[in-house]
């Protein structure tokens, strides 16, 4: 760092939390909510093996192959994802910057090659900030609107690789339905409806039955800082920018990272 002060891994990563694959993928999801974080890293005795995120396991919930099945009988193997590298506590800070430009996490391992932390996007923004204003570290906003069918929005969610819509009836601005959302209301309603009734009711779902309200946004002149420490203390993944009344783009913790 340029005081000469030098911040390592250690002094920003977070304890691990784990999942094992044997685990159901009902247990993964109310971790990852109950905890606040996403991906969880998934193990097999104890080794890392992968991770599990909200958006695979909302792809596992939401596919034919588990259509007679319930959430609580689904394990985490079934969703695992290699979307992860690893670092050691000892190493500059600097270089986790490009690691979390192309992966969710990063695992932290000793000497000994055990599991001791991890860090993501949020541990690392706590302590590095973007330089430039709102419109510099801003990606697109997609839109959705509240009528459609669920079914259609997880599968503008996959084919685009985009994991949030802003949620507008016309022109008015309602919520945000993000891949959180989506897990949550397939897990639920896979835990109350059995088999061909399940996909009756996955079918007739919309987004407004998921949404998030209200829509947490900010005007375009608000500070960096003040941006990431709002998504830091309410632990979202993204906040909206208005301008001039109108939805300009949003920022979200991968965009940030992106800008260091």
């Amino acid at each position: 760092m340029s005081d000469g002060f030098q911040i390592l891994v250690k002094d920003v990563m977070a304890k691990p939390v784990t999942i094992a694959k044997s685990a159901f993928v009902s247990e993964a999801l109310e971790k990852m909510l109950d905890e606040g974080v996403d991906p969880l890293i998934v193990t097999n005795n104890g080794t890392v093996i992968g991770t599990t995120s909200r958006a695979a396991i909302a792809e596992t919930l939401g596919s034919r192959k588990t259509q007679a099945l319930k959430a609580t009988s689904i394990h985490v193997a079934n969703t695992v994802e290699e979307n992860f590298t690893s670092a050691y506590p000892d190493q500059n800070i600097d270089i986790l910057v490009p690691l979390l430009q192309h992966y969710k996490l990063v695992v932290v391992f000793d000497a000994e090659h055990r599991l001791i932390g991890q860090v993501t996007a949020g541990d690392l923004l706590k302590v590095l900030r973007p330089p430039g204003n709102l419109p510099d570290v801003m990606e697109p906003a997609h839109t959705i609107q509240v009528e459609e069918r669920a079914v259609h929005l997880r599968r503008r969610m996959l084919d685009g690789g985009i994991n949030r819509f802003i949620v507008e009836e016309g022109n008015q601005t309602l919520g945000i339905v993000t891949e959180t959302d989506v897990a949550k209301a397939l897990y639920a309603l896979k835990d109350i409806v059995e088999g061909t009734r399940q996909e009756f009711r996955i079918r007739n779902l919309l987004v407004r039955d998921i949404m998030s309200t209200p829509l947490i946004s900010v005007n375009a002149d608000t500070d960096v800082s003040d941006v990431i420490d709002l998504m830091l203390k309410k632990n979202i993944g993204s906040v909206p920018i208005t301008q001039n009344g109108r939805i300009a783009g949003v920022v979200t913790r991968n965009s940030l990272v992106q800008a260091l």
